[in-house]
């Protein structure tokens, strides 16, 4: 019992850091819960957003989301967190498809919908030579889009 309110009390301090914009604090504070509490989706989650923001350790940093997102897929933070790495990655496509992916979970989370829109890009039109809004265009981007969400599902 002891161990779990250490813990989190540690993830607390190190959420303040992070707020705070000290993740190099907020990195040892989440490294000291997950510690105490090695199976926690949520304190491995945290621990790769920072290494990311501290660190610049990338492929450990989204390693350690996807590891945390495997444990609990339900989570809606853990997409986020996963998201937010991938935003420091400069891999906004991929952040995009793991929001998407989010929101097949949660359909109304309204913090999901937010962060979609934050890091919206526009893929180019599927037939380049043709203007964006030509029928042809835009049907083709549709299957397209249907088709990334059907994929994002696996």
């Amino acid at each position: 019992m002891e161990t779990h309110l250490e813990a989190f009390q540690e993830f607390r301090a190190g959420l303040a850091s992070l707020r705070s914009g000290d993740a190099n604090h907020a990195l040892a504070r989440f490294r000291c819960a997950l510690d105490h509490e090695p199976k926690n989706p949520f304190y491995i989650s945290y621990v790769g957003v920072a290494m990311a923001a501290a660190e610049q350790k990338l492929a450990e940093a989204i390693e350690a989301c996807k590891s945390a997102l495997r444990m609990s897929g339900r989570q809606v933070q853990l997409y986020l967190n996963l998201a937010q790495v991938y935003v420091v990655a400069n891999r906004k496509q991929e952040a995009s498809d793991i929001l998407a992916r989010g929101l097949h979970q949660a359909p109304h989370d309204v913090r999901l919908k937010m962060a979609i829109e934050q890091i919206s890009m526009r893929r180019p039109p599927a037939l380049r030579f043709l203007p964006r809004r030509h029928v042809v265009n835009r049907g083709l981007g549709k299957l397209r889009h249907r088709a990334m969400q059907v994929l994002a599902l696996f």
